[in-house]
């Protein structure tokens, strides 16, 4: 139906969900759900979401942060669910720790807004 693909601006358009890398190059995209659709709804009906629910996605892949060894994870915002291997910003009244770690995910998280900034600048429409 049409009158889906009217989103919450008021104009046509179709979600696209992509994944990002550190590096800034998309690694996963799915893209077709109507622009009304919410975008928690589209990441739970995903292939990535189900590959990353059985552990497929990034299997036994560990990274080391100093002397850490840490899992993987995604970075989302707060529409996403907080799973294992998905971080998203904490909401609500939040106390000094929270801000930081909502400031430090916010910067990480511009490696990814800059390539949808690189990706709108190649195919303006």
């Amino acid at each position: 139906q049409g009158s889906q693909y009217i989103n919450r601006k008021g104009y046509f358009s179709m979600v696209l969900q992509a994944l990002v890398d550190h590096k800034g190059h998309f690694t996963n995209i799915n893209v077709g759900w109507p622009g009304q659709v919410h975008d928690a709804r589209v990441f739970r009906n995903s292939g990535l979401f189900r590959r990353l629910q059985e552990g497929i996605y990034f299997p036994d892949r560990k990274i080391s942060v100093g002397d850490v060894e840490m899992p993987v994870v995604i970075l989302g915002d707060p529409a996403y669910p907080l799973m294992p291997w998905l971080m998203k910003p904490y909401t609500g009244a939040l106390d000094t720790e929270e801000e930081l770690f909502n400031y430090r995910l916010s910067k990480c998280r511009m490696v990814v807004e800059c390539a949808f900034g690189r990706l709108k600048g190649r195919w303006r429409s």
